[in-house]
């Protein structure tokens, strides 16, 4: 087998009508116009990203899972492979306006209304946030689904709305069937199932570039809502390791991913094995570390392919990253 190493990609960027200009921050060139998105590793039908290094350099993420198979995703995820698909898309988002009010389906529903699609359970992990920033998660107690399509009928639907404050640092875990909208001033880092379905229920009452209003989809989002989910709040990091210079946190854990954030200090050390169940991607926030020969700067992912074998990850300095692997189900 060809050897594997951790691989890098050229991002693809989305012009939505919510976005701004400060993913030039993070070291995206951008073309003129507002920029919402940033595609860091992406192989979905509406987006897929390119490797930039070693052997595979310039071959689309579908075409190198197409020839690696379960040697690049994992026999965790042997699931995806048998429907064609990668498990993961991770994006950055500038939310300079506001997004719209919104719910993604889970597996079931997706697959039963949607074709091929899957369900999109995510977390995002805040990178910046202005004074005041807040995110819209759940909604408030005594909300009921008459009461909620009422409101969207009547384009009123803030008196159901529950929000969240939220400042630099912060990470949200939104299971699928969550109603939930990113507020404006806040740039955020969001790992999900490889998913681009979205249901709208609101939009601010405002219209699009072409003058007209974006499409809702009432019937399908009262479909998945869960209503059970009464003004939630942000669940901690959880401590789960930390020894010589690293120290690792449990941010989410669900039948899809797991995500940790990692501490480095300088000269510390990862010792990692991807030895064949699961893909790792890595993702540096701040700071400098080299995987196996591969150096990575803020901000940046690389993905590890699952029969990758060993890996040792070095801070050059200072470092904080998060880490994605994927669970036997």
């Amino acid at each position: 087998m060809t050897e594997l190493y951790p691989m890098l990609f050229a991002p693809v960027l989305k012009d939505y009508i919510w976005g701004g200009r400060r993913l030039e921050q993070l070291g995206r060139p951008l073309p003129p116009g507002i920029i919402a998105e940033s595609w860091e590793i992406a192989a979905h039908e509406d987006g897929t990203t390119a490797v930039t290094n070693g052997r595979y350099a310039g071959h689309l993420l579908t075409d190198v899972q197409a020839e690696l198979g379960l040697d690049l995703i994992g026999t965790n995820c042997a699931w995806a492979q048998a429907r064609g698909k990668f498990p993961l898309l991770i994006k950055l988002l500038d939310a300079n306006r506001a997004l719209s009010v919104q719910v993604h389906p889970d597996d079931g529903y997706a697959l039963a209304h949607e074709g091929n699609e899957l369900g999109k359970t995510e977390m995002w992990v805040v990178l910046e946030a202005k004074p005041g920033a807040q995110v819209q998660l759940g909604v408030k107690a005594g909300t009921t689904p008459e009461l909620f399509r009422q409101g969207i009928e009547e384009g009123n639907l803030e008196p159901y709305l529950h929000y969240v404050p939220v400042q630099a640092g912060d990470h949200i875990c939104v299971p699928a069937g969550t109603l939930h909208a990113i507020m404006d001033g806040i740039l955020i880092a969001e790992i999900q199932q490889n998913s681009n379905t979205t249901y709208r229920v609101y939009d601010w009452n405002r219209v699009g570039a072409d003058g007209k209003a974006r499409p809702l989809h009432v019937d399908k989002a009262l479909d998945v809502i869960n209503f059970n989910q009464v003004e939630p709040s942000l669940c901690p990091a959880e401590l789960i390791g930390g020894v010589n210079g690293l120290s690792r946190s449990l941010l989410c854990r669900n039948d899809y991913f797991v995500t940790e954030r990692v501490e480095m200090a300088a000269g510390a050390a990862f010792e990692g094995n991807c030895n064949g169940r699961s893909l790792e991607i890595w993702g540096v926030l701040s700071g400098e570390v080299m995987v196996n020969g591969v150096g990575l700067t803020a901000v940046q992912f690389a993905l590890l392919p699952a029969a990758m074998g060993t890996f040792t990850l070095t801070a050059s300095n200072p470092s904080l990253l998060l880490r994605t692997y994927m669970e036997a189900t």
